[in-house]
């Protein structure tokens, strides 16, 4: 470990060489939000104290974290937080880490409150397997009018989501139920969401270490094939959904046939799936058949 000495800046570029050299994805940003962590600086202040020379409990500190990055350790697990349409979320060990391809289904959600004319209306929405509230609460700030629910089947995940909702002042406007998928609650819901276990339970162990070995198991296994949850999602959607209503679920590479097949032979209409930004249909939206 490096002694005292050492600015802010020396040592922001000794750990991004250190986590490039482990073969650590986008090392430099990994470096920028560890190190403004350890200090409390934003990504201004961290700049504008580059010059600035660390004591050396804070290059400990830095090192510390350095350190749990290099085990893979998520840095949004590090710090305890991850942004997802621009809302800053805490997270735990208890909650999957929110995506940039699951804002993928905030999106078509929003295509279909546009498309309907809906963005005032006094919608109620619906969240399966909440997490940390990232779809519900990413909704909620867009639709001012709207009031959801979020379920999980984890209550220390619900105690997660329950605390975003609160620091983002959306705490008024849905509650949280412990019930696996939607077992707890009724309906009729104008918007049910979704980002549901979709891994195979034989493909976990070849994920990435950090997804393998941070996320809650819970959030990620789908069963032998993948599809449990999208089964269990289609039996209780059909008594849930208002009419006109939208369902729409986040996807797996590669599950678009599979879960359009189960969608439809429980009854439901499939209206179309949207691809994220790599092209991989990504977000399945279906309704009642008529």
């Amino acid at each position: 470990m490096a002694a005292a000495g050492l600015t802010v800046a020396a040592k922001r570029h000794a750990v991004t060489e250190m986590l490039r050299q482990a073969g650590i994805e986008s090392p430099d940003t990994d470096a920028r939000l560890l190190i403004g962590h350890a200090l409390g600086l934003d990504r201004t202040a961290l700049m504008t104290n580059g010059d600035r020379l660390l004591r050396a409990d804070e290059i400990a500190a830095i090192d510390t974290l350095a350190g749990r990055r290099l085990g893979h350790e998520p840095v949004s697990r590090i710090i305890g937080r991850k942004e997802f349409w621009s809302l800053p979320l805490d997270v735990s060990d208890a909650v999957l880490v929110p995506r940039p391809d699951t804002e993928t289904v905030v999106e078509a959600a929003l295509d279909y409150i546009e498309r309907e004319s809906l963005r005032l209306a006094p919608l109620r929405l619906l969240d399966i397997g909440t997490g940390s509230g990232a779809l519900l609460l990413a909704l909620l700030t867009e639709l001012k009018d709207a009031e959801g629910v979020a379920t999980d089947i984890s209550p220390a995940a619900i105690d997660v989501a329950r605390g975003n909702a609160e620091r983002l002042g959306l705490s008024s406007r849905c509650r949280f139920v412990v019930c696996d998928i939607a077992t707890g609650v009724t309906g009729p819901f104008d918007l049910i969401v979704s980002n549901p276990p979709y891994v195979e339970h034989s493909d976990i162990a070849t994920l990435e270490p950090e997804v393998r070995d941070y996320d809650p198991a819970l959030a990620l296994d789908g069963g032998i094939d993948g599809l449990d949850a999208y089964r269990a999602i289609a039996s209780q959607a059909i008594h849930l959904l208002a009419p006109g209503g939208r369902l729409i679920v986040e996807l797996g590479a590669g599950q678009e046939h599979a879960v359009r097949g189960l969608f439809t032979g429980s009854g439901l209409t499939v209206n179309g799936a949207r691809a994220d930004l790599a092209g991989i249909p990504r977000a399945l939206s279906a309704c009642l058949a008529p």
